[in-house]
């Protein structure tokens, strides 16, 4: 059995999607690089950026849009984080840059496991083993 949330195809995740072809004006989709559900109690979302790299301005908007209209039925985390690597993102241990909750931008220092662990600990107390 494969360990979940691992590379299952590496050949595949190393193909880079063009989007050129689905332009509407100066729109074009983005992507988002991870996506946690949880439990039908939340949303998280994970956006990495190397070192130092600013979301462009589309896409902040458009993750803006998304999460607090996301935020209106249910609680929603979106997360900026960094890494500094060439190879393989180990995404549970980038830096947090900064993170969206309840239509606002915060700074927040530490992971963004941390992060998320935080943020799903306040929809119950009593979670367990919660980022195991």
């Amino acid at each position: 059995m494969l360990e979940r949330g691992k590379i299952r195809n590496r050949e595949y995740s190393t193909q880079v999607r063009d989007f050129s072809g689905l332009r509407f004006g100066n729109i074009t989709p983005t992507d988002i690089d991870g996506l946690i559900e949880y439990q039908d109690k939340a949303y998280v979302f994970i956006e990495t950026k190397y070192r130092d790299s600013k979301l462009p301005d589309g896409q902040r908007l458009a993750f803006e849009r998304l999460c607090d209209d996301l935020q209106r039925v249910k609680p929603t985390l979106l997360i900026i984080a960094s890494h500094e690597t060439d190879g393989d993102i180990d995404v549970a241990e980038t830096k947090v840059t900064e993170y969206r909750f309840k239509g606002k931008w915060r700074n927040r220092i530490g992971t963004t496991k941390e992060l998320i662990i935080a943020f799903l600990a306040t929809l119950n107390p009593k979670l367990e083993n919660i980022g195991g």
